[in-house]
């Protein structure tokens, strides 16, 4: 068979001692009279068969020159090391392997017949680019070293896996490249060091078999068993869903068997409950408690005695039973821990703390159904890797808390404080059920006899704001554009020049007299299309190279147009929504002391907010009407501050807009619940639509038989239906008129009648302003302007 059989690389493979007889070669020649009789020896041996100087890929001359190769080799297999040492001869990153120490032979034979030697964590493609990386180094000088730890995994006796680290030692090796091998540059290189995952760009520099490996390497290889269980033990320990996983359990005490050395053990877990003074069970699949045994959880003095309880909840410190019958009968049976070891025919158990500076957080439990294999002596065997058991128990009692948002986050939303109790309630019994096998289920949230109190205030005129200055920036772009095409057209006469300057005028007269949806889309489109590969050709042909730059450098580069007008009206819009919404947080704070309730804020063009009141929502019963008065006039208050708030910051926005603010009043209790789909509160029943309808549209409805919006710049407007709110809100008003926040112009008005909704009127009433923050003198929208301009 030929070793380069089913192998895709960039070497052709040759077994040859040639590296190894050059140094033979130079001992031939010794003073020391015994080191160059002896080199002679294997050099006059290799001498009878040229091929092991030469190079060979027949395994075949292996088997029939078996015995030279063991005279070329016995300086490195010596026979006083050859039972203690591990030692092969390989080839690299090959599972061919010959000429091993009498100690591998031993170890192999252990693992069975059935065993088949196999190198780890060994990618297909990473062995190639691996390969490529060497061949850098060897014939190019070029340091990109890719070195990755190779291991071999292989049962002991007990059939407890031990792991193996091998070590290469490349020096009797040549690499010798074909003649159709390609030369690699500096920029070959440059372009493999960004595309490591891109195997077709490393074939294509370095071709398979494009080079000959020629000699072998020496692999010693050691057994790093304890490191690697505390490694994969800590690995174990990372992630989320571990818990969930099936073979969690049975990989972790597979490890544990590893560490330890012992085959019949087993690894179980308790949650220790400082509160409560408790074991608790962990839940998740297959974990186990043999302290608790079938219980789900037990009160640490009934679980424990004294002693045991002392060292491990008190000192925190391993607390081992090298024989739980004799200790049984010693305590005659009394001692809870020994008694419930013994009912689950447990021999020998070590019991640690996981325990940080804070206190104890739980217990590992190792068990094994033999007498004296656990011990006082092998628990120190624990001391390493505790810390990583501690670290994962730290992180995933936070995670459990994290887990109860996360839960909420994802089956429903951003949860306000005031209803919060309710989704954390139905989220733990979604994780238990989770954990449990049972099918989990988010239970719909709902809350009944519900008072509603909806405000926004809102931009007047954004919709045209936004389109204005779309279309300014459209504008300095084309003519831009037009201007980088005039200058080309009088450097190059090209008709496709003349084409593309008849479409800029087309469009820019669209913007001025015939601007429609699609239109901004249409212009984007044409310069994506046609122009931005004309000027990739000026500036790679050096044409008109310093205009081009120019119109670049008034591109944004992340929305990839002309963006200076836009983002005026972005950036004010952001920071009317930043700086209204934090008014509102701010103030929620206060309305929150007083009473709690439900909140909702939402920024579109401006702000607008939800509040919800009711018994219900809270777990006390202690809510009375008074609180949803209350909450209407703090409602009222902060819709005219927040109208303040922002005619003094108007000044310091990039672009003047205005606003006008409105209040939503719904005099019937409801039901809402949390929409799954949504994640968001919905109101329930017939009430739905009405509300949602009025919601959504009364701010664009117009005042009965005239043009005129409700909604207007310096007024809040006050929607209702019911005489008895017209009144209740009129008392509100006449109170903060008392407090100079509105003015005395107070108008009652019909609405025109919106889909299914008739029968809505408005309260409507001039805000009153302050030029500064301090100032005591009120102005109304009109005055302060006029104000504002001098």
């Amino acid at each position: 068979m030929d070793i380069n059989d089913n192998i895709e690389s960039p070497f052709t493979l040759k077994l040859s001692f040639n590296k190894l007889l050059e140094h033979y070669d130079v001992l031939s020649k010794s003073d020391d009279q015994f080191l160059a009789a002896k080199a002679s020896r294997v050099l006059k041996t290799a001498e009878q068969f040229p091929i092991l100087r030469a190079g060979f890929s027949d395994t075949q001359v292996l088997k029939d020159r078996e015995k030279e190769i063991k005279i070329l080799l016995q300086d490195a297999f010596s026979p006083i090391l050859t039972k203690n040492e591990i030692k092969t001869v390989s080839l690299p990153f090959n599972n061919l392997v010959f000429n091993s120490s009498e100690r591998f032979k031993s170890i192999v034979k252990t693992a069975g017949e059935d065993f088949v030697l196999e190198i780890k964590n060994m990618p297909g493609d990473d062995i190639y680019i691996i390969a490529c990386t060497i061949i850098l180094s060897a014939c190019y000088d070029y340091d990109v070293s890719f070195k990755r730890p190779f291991h071999y995994e292989i049962p002991d006796a007990k059939g407890i896996m031990q792991y193996y680290k091998i070590l290469y030692n490349g020096d009797f090796t040549e690499i010798i490249p074909s003649e159709s091998a390609p030369k690699i540059t500096l920029a070959d290189v440059d372009e493999l060091l960004d595309n490591f995952e891109n195997i077709k760009i490393w074939k294509e520099k370095f071709p398979p078999n494009s080079y000959t490996f020629k000699g072998f390497v020496i692999s010693n290889i050691f057994n790093i068993t304890d490191d690697e269980s505390i490694s994969n033990i800590k690995s174990s320990l990372i992630g989320d869903e571990k818990r969930k996983d099936v073979g969690f359990m049975k990989n972790f005490q597979e490890i544990f068997q590893s560490l330890l050395g012992l085959k019949d053990i087993k690894v179980g877990f308790s949650i220790y409950n400082e509160q409560e003074g408790t074991f608790e069970r962990v839940y998740g699949v297959g974990m186990n408690s043999f302290l608790l045994d079938d219980l789900n959880e037990s009160k640490c003095m009934d679980v424990l005695c004294s002693l045991s309880y002392k060292t491990l909840i008190i000192d925190k410190k391993f607390y081992a039973v090298s024989d739980v019958d004799k200790y049984y009968k010693l305590s005659k049976g009394k001692s809870p821990q020994y008694k419930t070891l013994k009912g689950q025919d447990i021999k020998s158990a070590i019991l640690a703390p996981i325990a940080n500076d804070e206190g104890l957080m739980g217990v590992l439990e190792i068990v094994s159904h033999k007498p004296k294999v656990l011990n006082s002596i092998n628990a120190n065997k624990l001391v390493d890797i505790m810390p990583f058991i501690v670290s994962a128990v730290e992180r995933s009692k936070k995670e459990e808390e994290h887990l109860i948002q996360s839960i909420i986050q994802t089956e429903c939303t951003s949860i306000h404080p005031s209803v919060q109790w309710r989704f954390e309630k139905e989220a733990r019994q979604f994780i238990k059920d989770q954990l449990n096998g049972i099918e989990p289920n988010f239970k719909k949230i709902a809350f009944e006899n519900i008072y509603p109190l909806f405000g926004q205030i809102d931009i007047k005129g954004s919709s045209e704001a936004r389109n204005i200055a779309t279309k300014k920036d459209i504008a300095i772009q084309l003519k831009l554009i037009k201007k980088i095409l005039l200058k080309a057209n009088g450097i190059e006469k090209l008709h496709i020049y003349d084409q593309y300057l008849y479409q800029i005028n087309q469009y820019l007269e669209t913007l001025t007299s015939n601007f429609q949806v699609d239109s901004e889309q249409q212009i984007s489109t044409f310069v994506k299309q046609d122009i931005e590969p004309l000027l990739d050709h000026f500036v790679n042909s050096e044409i008109l190279k310093d205009d081009v730059s120019a119109y670049l450098a008034r591109i944004d580069k992340k929305f990839e147009v002309l963006y200076d007008h836009r983002k005026q009206y972005d950036d004010t819009l952001t920071l009317i929504n930043k700086e209204m919404a934090s008014l509102l947080d701010k103030n929620q704070i206060e309305a929150q002391a007083m009473y709690p309730h439900y909140f909702e804020r939402f920024k579109t063009d401006g702000v607008e907010h939800i509040m919800y009141i009711g018994e219900s929502l809270t777990k006390a019963d202690s809510y009375n009407p008074i609180y949803l008065y209350n909450l209407r006039l703090w409602q009222l208050q902060i819709m005219c501050v927040m109208e303040n708030s922002y005619y003094l910051m108007q000044p310091q926005f990039p672009i003047k807009l205005d606003v006008a603010s409105m209040i939503l009043v719904f005099n019937h209790p409801f039901s809402i619940s949390f929409r799954m789909d949504e994640k968001q509160f919905d109101v329930d029943g017939t009430y739905n639509a009405r509300y949602e309808i009025v919601k959504k549209r009364v701010d664009k409805a117009n005042i009965k038989g005239t043009n005129e919006r409700i909604t207007q710049k310096g007024k809040l407007s006050i929607i209702y239906s019911q005489k008895e709110d017209e009144i209740e809100y009129l008392k509100y008003i006449d109170f903060l008129q008392s407090k100079h926040m509105l003015d005395t112009d107070v108008e009652i008005l019909e609405l025109e009648d919106l889909q299914a909704v008739t029968g809505l009127k408005a309260i409507r009433v001039s805000v009153l302003y302050h030029k500064e923050k301090d100032d005591r003198t009120f102005y109304t929208y009109q005055d302060l302007m006029q104000e504002i301009k001098q």
